[in-house]
């Protein structure tokens, strides 16, 4: 029989930085980490924006204001000292008119509380730092946003992982749970301790385990446009005043760590967890569980999801996406605008009994196992941090 002291299960950003955690603090336990596709990164985060955001977004009590300004100063030191390609291009968050004024206001106050390096700005000192940018009147700029290669830096986290013993495997697939062990692909396994950070899958993992009761992960799918602009025609990431009451930060602008500009995402409900393209991945099972509970979201959110499915649903038209950026910009064209990148899946949290989705990130546990429930953006910026925390609260667990 295998038998590892812990198991991880997620081939993600955290589930290798958990592995990375663990080998630090559990010196000579034997710890193994596997992931169902052929590499690292082949979903959420691999396919991300790649932005390191300052994380002036979030409430000063939640769990990511607390790990995001320390996530984004790990990973960037991380990046520069392995020579990781990343971009320290800042973030200007501009206004669209003056209803969002308060918006900004609420960002910069959060920003403060967080301790976060924020700069506001006129609209003069905007246009100083993006000659094309659009703003009413206001601005603010965040000089520690920056981009990264995401795919690069869970390459870079796996090598660092097995040059500490963790056994990575890809191509493993988690199979179920009996007799107190985990079934796999290549077998079962005896785990003295299991994190499941499977992402996607990650609820369907914690009930196996007696967890998730009352949540289910619902996709949605990410778009972004390539446009095709000539070099230096946009400096820095351009965001707007987010709707702070949703999960999703509005279209924007990136820039890429090779310089290319990027507009979206969109985030479509998607019709089964791995909706990439087609029928791609298709599950009829699960395709109706997810459409069952957008339909209680529809019936009984506490917020306008209707309305948030329609908007996001029509961002999948080139022309509502590229009008909607250009709002944030000058002299964008619908023409410049003709080459999609890879879809990426969103596996936002919904909580059942109260028929909302979960804003922070959330775990659930008990002495033999710690599920990552929720680890939507900015899980990737956070990780370093947050995994440390999701070590601990195992090793509290578990006594």
């Amino acid at each position: 029989m295998e038998r590892h002291d812990f198991l991880v299960i997620g081939g993600g950003v955290v589930g290798m930085t958990v592995a990375l955690a663990l080998a630090r603090r559990q010196r000579g336990a034997r710890l193994c980490l596997i992931e169902k596709e052929e590499g690292f990164a082949r979903h959420a985060s691999g396919r991300n924006s790649g932005v390191l955001h300052a994380g002036f977004y979030y409430a000063a009590d939640s769990l990511k204001a607390r790990f995001t300004q320390e996530g984004n100063r790990r990973l960037t030191e991380y990046c520069l000292e392995r020579g990781l390609k990343i971009r320290r291009s800042g973030k200007l968050v501009v206004t669209r008119s003056a209803e969002e004024l308060e918006g900004l206001v609420e960002l910069l106050r959060r920003g403060r509380r967080n301790g976060i390096d924020l700069v506001e700005l006129d609209e003069k000192e905007a246009r100083e730092i993006e000659p094309q940018v659009k703003t009413f009147a206001r601005a603010l700029f965040s000089p520690t946003t920056a981009v990264v290669d995401p795919v690069e830096v869970v390459t870079s986290l796996a090598r660092d992982a097995r040059d500490l013993g963790v056994d990575c495997r890809t191509g493993v697939r988690y199979l179920g749970r009996r007799d107190g062990l985990v079934l796999t692909s290549e077998g079962p396994i005896e785990a003295g301790y299991v994190i499941n950070a499977a992402g996607l899958y990650a609820d369907q993992v914690a009930r196996d385990f007696g967890f998730s009761k009352r949540y289910r992960i619902l996709p949605f799918k990410g778009l972004y446009l390539y446009a095709d602009l000539k070099a230096g025609a946009v400096h820095t990431n351009i965001y707007p005043v987010p709707n702070l009451k949703q999960p999703f930060l509005g279209v924007h602008f990136t820039v890429t760590v090779d310089g290319h500009v990027k507009i979206g995402p969109t985030a479509m409900p998607a019709l089964w967890r791995e909706h990439y393209g087609g029928f791609e991945n298709f599950h009829l099972w699960e395709s109706a569980e997810v459409a069952f509970s957008e339909a209680m979201l529809l019936l009984h959110a506490g917020f306008d999801f209707k309305r948030l499915a329609l908007t996001e649903a029509a961002k999948r038209l080139r022309p509502v996406l590229v009008r909607q950026a250009s709002a944030l910009l000058e002299g964008l064209r619908l023409s410049d605008c003709t080459r999609w990148g890879r879809p990426g899946i969103r596996a936002q949290l919904y909580d059942v009994k109260e028929k909302t989705l979960v804003m922070d990130f959330l775990l659930e546990g008990d002495a033999r196992s710690l599920h990552v429930l929720n680890a939507v953006s900015p899980a990737f910026t956070a990780s370093m941090p947050f995994a440390d925390f999701i070590v601990q609260e195992a090793e509290r667990l578990a006594g």
